[in-house]
């Protein structure tokens, strides 16, 4: 007589402890780096190496907070039950391999939009019609951010010179 038992165990979100680990180490480079700046507070108290350290500190809150939701949030899972799905992480890395294959000759605009798209196909919103114009949109919305108001430079393409003069 053979019974088919499936292992299963109680295990916290994997995701989210990742999320913590990454979270905890960035903070700790930021307080690192925020007390190696040499500290000049003058007359607002507070120097150059202030900043760091407090984002620094709220990454390290940030963490901690994923860890106490990877424990609450633990499931009971089958062996069987996890399964890796690589469809959406290969139209992910299609997205960013067209991005930077088209960011000079095509511009930021479409490039970026071509991202969005795949990245939202990658989320299972498979309808290019839709996505792609919203994702253009958004683009030359970042573009225009960074060209009139910070006067910083992004390939321009022929929307970007269209629309901003490029």
């Amino acid at each position: 007589m053979t019974e088919n038992t499936t292992a299963t165990k109680r295990r916290p979100d994997g995701a989210a402890l990742i999320v913590a680990a990454v979270l905890a180490a960035l903070g700790l480079l930021l307080i690192r780096e925020g007390f190696s700046i040499p500290d000049k507070a003058g007359y607002a108290g507070i120097g150059s190496g202030g900043m760091p350290k407090v984002i620094g500190f709220g990454m390290l809150i940030l963490s901690a907070g994923h860890v106490l939701a990877a424990f609450r949030n633990a499931k009971t899972v089958a062996a069987d039950d996890v399964k890796p799905q690589f469809g959406p992480v290969l139209w992910i890395m299609a997205g960013l391999l067209l991005q930077l294959l088209l960011l000079r000759h095509a511009g930021f605009a479409i490039a970026s939009g071509l991202l969005f798209a795949c990245t939202a196909a990658g989320f299972g919103k498979r309808n290019l019609a839709l996505t792609l114009p919203i994702g253009i949109a958004l683009a030359l919305l970042i573009y225009g951010i960074f060209d009139q108001l910070l006067k910083l430079k992004l390939p321009a393409g022929v929307l970007e010179k269209l629309l901003f003069g490029g």
